[in-house]
């Protein structure tokens, strides 16, 4: 193959996805820097790679009316005449885009379902590598088997933005997850705060708007003055500003420890439902994973978590002791 000098990258699933995906634009610019480098990725988390150096343009796919948009982003990355495709996405929509996308090589998982027709198609085993590993092996043949770091760019206003809650230390603390069987029950939260707010002159709860009524409900259950509810008054970008020097990051198996992968920041994950051994473990250089110690065997019941617990007990959570969380601020 000679030397690429334009890729698109496609990942369409979620925030964490996105930001796992920017592994593969930090490679990509380390061996290929003059390269142009083109991110597609679904409507909802664009704002998550602005600023982002290596990345020309940042492609939005809109689901809504998805028929007619997928027949408007096809010919638009038709005419782009990219001479890389790689689409880490396993599903049948993003294999239309590859397949119809002019690009001259074309790689991808062999769980996507027309990847027998992609140009080379790759291997993908959960439980093998970490996500940021089994996406290198999309661009292994172009570069070499060593994964980048994910990494996000946040702006100086972005810094400036969060400066006025960076007066003093700090934790931060993100309660909440998409699947219930990834959360952390809510009277856990509080009995932590409780517990660490006096190690630290604030206490900053993140989410998204739709977590502000949950992280209010946790900060006036926990009484402590020091606590702040931030949710829905960040963006991702803001928040993983936020987080970068924090004096410790709690978060649940979601995207919060994705943010604090991509800022190096230090980050204690609680997993319930789910385990480390996915490949979607924290990569922070201090990072602690949090497990309950007790053998259970419906642990994992899932890769992405469930909205109830299938057992209805959630042992897998409630079995986690306030104690051994605080020991990772020890």
């Amino acid at each position: 193959m000679e030397r690429p000098k334009s890729f698109l990258v496609i990942q369409t699933a979620f925030i964490g996805d996105v930001i796992l995906a920017t592994a593969l634009v930090e490679k990509i610019h380390q061996f290929y820097p003059d390269a142009t480098i083109d991110f597609l990725l679904r409507k909802g988390n664009e704002s998550l790679l602005a600023n982002h150096p290596f990345i020309r343009e940042v492609i939005v796919f809109d689901k809504k009316n998805k028929y007619r948009n997928l027949f408007l982003l096809i010919r638009r990355i038709r005419e782009a005449k990219y001479e890389v495709l790689l689409n880490i996405q396993r599903f049948l929509t993003t294999g239309i885009i590859a397949l119809f996308s002019g690009a001259k090589t074309k790689i991808g998982f062999d769980k996507n379902p027309l990847s027998f027709l992609f140009t080379f198609k790759i291997e993908h085993q959960i439980g093998q590598l970490h996500e940021i590993g089994r996406n290198q092996k999309l661009i292994e043949q172009l570069t070499d088997s060593e994964a980048a770091m994910p990494r996000l760019y946040p702006s100086v206003s972005d810094y400036d933005f969060v400066k006025g809650y960076q007066t003093s230390s700090y934790f931060c603390i993100a309660p909440t997850s998409v699947w219930f069987t990834k959360q952390w029950p809510a009277e856990k939260w509080i009995e932590l705060i409780q517990c660490v707010h006096h190690k630290v002159k604030s206490v900053f709860l993140l989410g998204a708007p739709s977590d502000h009524i949950v992280c209010e409900s946790i900060r006036l259950a926990s009484g402590i003055s020091t606590v702040t509810n931030l949710a829905g008054k960040l963006s991702f970008l803001q928040s993983a500003a936020l987080m970068r020097d924090a004096q410790m990051n709690f978060v649940n198996d979601s995207a919060p420890m994705h943010l604090a992968s991509a800022m190096n920041a230090p980050v204690t994950v609680i997993y319930c439902s789910t385990v480390p051994s996915f490949g979607f473990g924290p990569l922070s250089s201090n990072s602690t994973v949090i497990e309950t110690k007790e053998k259970l065997d419906c642990r994992p019941c899932g890769l992405h978590g469930f909205k109830d617990c299938p057992k209805g007990h959630f042992k897998c959570a409630q079995t986690i002791a306030i104690e051994s969380v605080m020991r990772s601020i020890a």
